[in-house]
């Protein structure tokens, strides 16, 4: 109203529980427009079971699934054997798979993901692209057998410690597949 002043006498009145039923109803309204408007409603703020752990559980396992995908894709140009060039294969596709996941429960969370692997990571993949034939199955396989018992550790803390039922979920789901590539690359390395 013209010539009102934050410090008028209605106003208030009104923070101090007044009576006027129609005055709070206004209250009431623009407090239920202006909050979706401020950016932190219940379907965008963070649930509040996300420890520190799961979120950075969820960073790891996207920036490791970046690796894998980027490291199958060499694999199926690169790799001497056909064995080698199909394992490459099978971890694109299911590392997209669980990525998808991983991106999902992330976005719940409001966890910002990295659109790269780490500076280790990216040194590993650069090592490996340099590399072509028996040369590269020689030095990819055994990284490949290394890196995934690596991430069964990871998703066994994870199931364990983490505070959040659904990134704990999410690493119970994954456990199988990546036993699955453990066990595809050992049979790779001793020539099963």
């Amino acid at each position: 109203m013209p010539g009102w002043s934050s410090t008028d006498q209605p106003l208030l009145a009104v923070g101090r529980g007044s009576g006027d039923p129609m005055l709070r109803s206004l209250i009431v309204t623009v407090a239920t427009v202006i909050a979706p408007l401020s950016g932190v409603t219940a379907a965008h703020a963070a649930p509040p079971d996300a420890s520190d752990q799961d979120k950075a559980f969820l960073v790891s396992a996207h920036q490791d699934n970046l690796t894998e995908i980027e490291g199958g894709h060499t694999a199926e140009k690169q790799a001497g054997s056909q064995a080698v060039k199909d394992a490459g294969s099978r971890l694109v596709k299911d590392h997209t798979a669980l990525d998808e996941q991983v991106t999902k429960v992330a976005a719940e969370y409001g966890v910002d993901l990295p659109g790269e692997p780490t500076e280790k990571q990216q040194a590993e993949l650069r090592k490996f692209a340099a590399k072509s034939g028996a040369a590269f199955d020689r030095a990819w396989v055994p990284a490949q057998v290394e890196d995934h018992r690596m991430t069964l550790v990871a998703l066994d803390k994870e199931a364990s410690t983490g505070s959040s039922e659904k990134v704990r979920q999410l690493a119970r789901d994954t456990k199988p597949v990546v036993q699955e590539h453990l066990d595809l690359m050992e049979s790779i390395q001793s020539g099963g």
